[in-house]
């Protein structure tokens, strides 16, 4: 899959759309790192360190008086230690005062509040801390066989997707509400961010057919969605019906990041689950590339969602 940047709005027009230059866009201030990053990155480096010192997670344990599971939990980034712990852990692994500073900055980065905890009540956990990683992701790729990804919907168009799941997930009226200005505000923060993340998508054309709403709705999607495949950090395209379909998968999100281990999240009914393991996210990122391989070019895609946007206006 080419990384080629797409033209630029204000360079590209298409027959009977208007596309505002990306000067005239706005953008949102970035984040000094996410902490749910800066929460694993912590993790991470504190288990490295204690296997550098040739220490199990008991033994580390026992020599500060802890329980092994404490020791577990925060290595897994599911407890946050205190800054009494890790400067505990920094004596016993026996780090320089530079590392010991790192750390606690780590510490300090991590127990800040993120964007989307704002929306924690109605979200799952799972959800939660994929925003918490996308806000530092440098990559972003997205396979999805079945609906217009969260980043690319209109308004109209993602409160009637969450309507749709509301009986099956129990949604409350003000729960819908509040994933759907949890969903635009994701927009804001990602898309619209100074350092935005290249961001990768490869949309079944089965997407662009089914219908959520009435055919206004449908149809202010696939100009929302042209106008989003001409920023330059946005790359859309559309595996066709003609073309060979070469993963069985649900919809996955592939990120990649500057100074952290790649993950993968997996969207499920309910939750959501991740793939941590290196050479299955590699097998992720294989299917993705193999996918958009098979998939109409970016030029292509536009012409075809542009022929969408004309059957929805009736």
């Amino acid at each position: 899959m080419s990384d080629t940047a797409p033209a630029r709005a204000s360079e590209t027009t298409l027959p009977g759309y208007t596309f505002l230059p990306d000067e005239e866009r706005g953008t949102v201030p970035s984040q000094q790192g996410s902490p749910t990053v800066r929460r694993l990155r912590l993790a991470q480096e504190l288990r490295l360190l204690r296997e550098r010192s040739k220490l199990t997670g008991g033994r580390a344990a026992g020599e500060l008086g802890w329980s092994a599971s404490k020791v577990s939990r925060i290595e897994a980034a599911k407890t946050m230690p205190s800054a009494d712990d890790v400067k505990a852990l920094a004596k016993l692994y026996r780090v320089d005062e530079a590392k010991l500073d790192e750390l606690i900055g780590l510490l300090r980065d991590a127990d800040q509040r993120g964007w989307w905890e704002d929306y924690e009540e109605t979200l799952p956990e799972e959800y939660t801390r994929f925003l918490g990683l996308e806000a530092e992701a440098i990559f972003l790729r997205n396979w999805e066989p079945q609906l217009v990804p969260g980043l690319l919907q209109t308004e109209g168009y993602a409160r009637e997707v969450i309507l749709a799941t509301r009986g099956i997930a129990r949604i409350t009226q003000s729960g819908v509400r509040s994933r759907v200005e949890a969903r635009m505000d994701r927009q804001q923060r990602v898309l619209r961010r100074p350092d935005p993340p290249k961001l990768r998508f490869v949309l079944d054309e089965s997407v662009l057919n089914r219908k959520f709403g009435e055919p206004s709705v449908m149809r202010a999607q696939m100009e929302h969605l042209l106008e989003m495949s001409l920023l330059p950090h946005v790359s859309v395209r559309v595996l066709s019906m003609e073309s060979l379909h070469p993963v069985n998968t649900g919809t996955f999100v592939h990120l990649k990041f500057s100074d952290f281990d790649d993950v993968v999240y997996l969207e499920q009914l309910y939750a959501g689950d991740f793939v941590e393991d290196l050479e299955r996210v590699a097998g992720y990122e294989t299917a993705f590339d193999h996918t958009a391989s098979e998939a109409l070019d970016e030029d292509e895609s536009r012409v075809l969602i542009q022929r969408k946007a004309m059957v929805w206006r009736g």
